[in-house]
């Protein structure tokens, strides 16, 4: 599969511009992950990608054709789990993942949902009724609902939020190798899921696209713009991204275009780069 976007724009009627000037080509198999601050307008790119919006301006292709005349097609091979996905609660989660199965016309349906059902560990759960599920086990059904038919384009708007360490990396080894032939994208706030399992990271600000490319790319662009200082040295005005309590007292992490003397230089993590690509975007 192959999608591309060509200088995609998104304008609401309200005046709000949510995207602008975007492209973007991903092709199977892909593992990408997408970035970006609240407002940003990750969900809306990933609303128009599965045809649940139409552009103001710009273009969406599917295997080269343009997706208003493959939308069909595309719902057919698409699994997509937006970030307000709602579950009937008076359902079991057997009988919620069966009737996606029949919307998504799914034929052997009881395999498809005993196979979802293993992946997302909620086998002992699949009579429960999901308005008893906790919310981690919630979220679980709305990614096996996602997964259901092994679709060939899968789409994930905070897929762990509400998942335990444990669940998240059960689930980044789950994408990962849902990744192995397919398109996998995967919209986060968490960036140890970006860094653990994606090749491709794009980041979104305020509708634009400030960086695609491979997570490490990322982290060598904020190399020498991450410092560590103790605590005492702290300056106003510094962005501080993290404290750390140590046996030799607290000390700070901080990113910025010009490090102050106080501060000892230090290898940037990629939500260090993260950081310091959005802190320059706010101070121009």
């Amino acid at each position: 599969m192959h999608i591309q976007t060509d200088r995609l724009g998104m304008i609401y009627p309200s005046g709000k511009t949510a995207l602008e000037d975007i492209s973007l080509d991903l092709k199977s198999p892909c593992l990408t992950g997408l970035l970006g601050p609240n407002g940003a307008g990750k969900t809306t790119l990933m609303k128009l990608l599965v045809a649940g919006l139409l552009p103001t301006s710009g273009s969406i292709f599917l295997n080269g054709k343009p997706l208003q005349s493959r939308e069909k097609e595309l719902k057919s091979r698409l699994g997509y789990l937006p970030q307000d996905f709602g579950l009937f609660d008076e359902l079991t989660v057997w009988q919620f993942l069966d009737y996606m199965s029949a919307l998504k016309d799914i034929r052997d349906s009881k395999t498809a949902i005993q196979t979802v059902l293993q992946e997302v560990n909620l086998e002992a759960q699949q009579r429960t009724k999901i308005r008893a599920l906790s919310g981690g086990q919630r979220q679980r059904v709305g990614i096996a609902q996602a997964l259901l038919g092994n679709p060939e384009l899968l789409i994930f708007d905070e897929p762990t939020v509400g998942l335990d360490p444990e669940e998240r990396i059960h689930f980044r080894n789950l994408f990962s190798r849902a990744a192995r032939n397919r398109i996998v994208l995967l919209s986060t706030h968490i960036i140890e899921d970006i860094q653990s399992i994606c090749g491709q990271l794009i980041v979104i600000y305020q509708g634009r696209i400030l960086f695609t490319g491979a997570p490490l790319e990322l982290v060598r662009l904020a190399q020498g713009h991450v410092g560590v200082f103790e605590e005492t040295a702290l300056d106003e005005g510094t962005h501080v991204t993290a404290r750390v309590n140590t046996a030799r007292g607290v000390f700070c992490r901080m990113v910025a275009e010009t490090l102050p003397d106080f501060a000892e230089p230090a290898d940037p993590t990629l939500e260090d780069a993260y950081l310091y690509l959005i802190s320059r975007e706010v101070e121009q």
